[in-house]
């Protein structure tokens, strides 16, 4: 579709394929229409106000109409989007979601974003399919909220130049001025969360990244401040059902 995009008020092309090489980044910038973003091969980093998600090739991403929002590829990328005008017949997601894919779903996304010259009724019923199909698809949030508060932003900031750090909170409030206790209730109003359910989310957001990189169980572990490789793996499966290498192998196209 050719609706635009905009960053810092200037309008820009919306490209239906995107090759991103490793740790490549889109800019902050936003569309008049909603987008539809499917990474069919490699993983995506999206960031928005309210947080960051990471979304594997089994998944997709729904940005709402006039969202700020930016991307970051984790090892080379294939990223795909489908613009919806915002007078179309929905229904629309009113807030950025992360999507399950069903086979259907990334069939139907694939012939969108593969085929330019698509008569416009064929494109009009596929985009039709695609919004049906989205109604009843929303997976679990891969989400790290945003945390306003300058002295957690301190913490994570200690965290994301080290994730392997094992400090506890009393020794990272200590490291920026701040008690354990206050750390821990701005953690719950902030994070709607503990702090120790944040780190876990934190280890496992940094360890699907590593994992799209390449990196073996081993290494992913003692990079994400896990006591030992079957710590990581349990961890893993607890919050997603299955271990890193059954995710490997059901996500087939992770790495190019």
């Amino acid at each position: 579709m050719s609706i635009d995009g905009h960053i810092d008020g200037h309008s820009i092309p919306s490209s239906p394929i995107r090759m991103l090489t490793h740790l490549e980044r889109i800019d902050r910038h936003r569309h008049d229409g909603h987008q539809l973003i499917y990474p069919r091969r490699g993983v995506l980093r999206v960031f928005t106000a309210s947080g960051v998600w990471v979304v594997p090739p089994s998944q997709g991403v729904w940005i709402p109409a006039g969202t700020d929002h930016a991307h970051r590829a984790c090892g080379a990328t294939e990223m795909r989007a489908i613009l919806f005008a915002t007078d179309g017949p929905g229904p629309f997601i009113e807030r950025p979601t992360v999507l399950a894919f069903t086979p259907l779903l990334r069939e139907a996304v694939t012939c969108l974003t593969d085929d330019a010259a698509l008569e416009a009724g064929t494109r009009g019923h596929l985009e039709r399919v695609v919004l049906d199909l989205l109604r009843s698809v929303e997976a679990p949030q891969r989400f790290l909220p945003a945390l306003p508060d300058p002295r957690l932003r301190e913490v994570v900031a200690l965290l994301e130049d080290d994730p392997g750090d094992r400090r506890t909170l009393a020794q990272l409030g200590t490291a920026i001025g701040a008690s354990e206790r206050t750390l821990s209730r701005l953690f719950r109003e902030h994070a709607g969360m503990t702090f120790a359910q944040w780190r876990g989310q934190f280890r496992l957001h940094h360890a699907l990244v590593l994992l799209a990189e390449g990196h073996q169980v081993t290494r992913i572990a003692g990079a994400c401040g896990y006591a030992s490789p079957s710590a990581f793996i349990g961890a893993f499966r607890e919050a997603f059902g299955f271990t890193p290498g059954e995710y490997l192998r059901r996500e087939p196209d992770l790495r190019l």
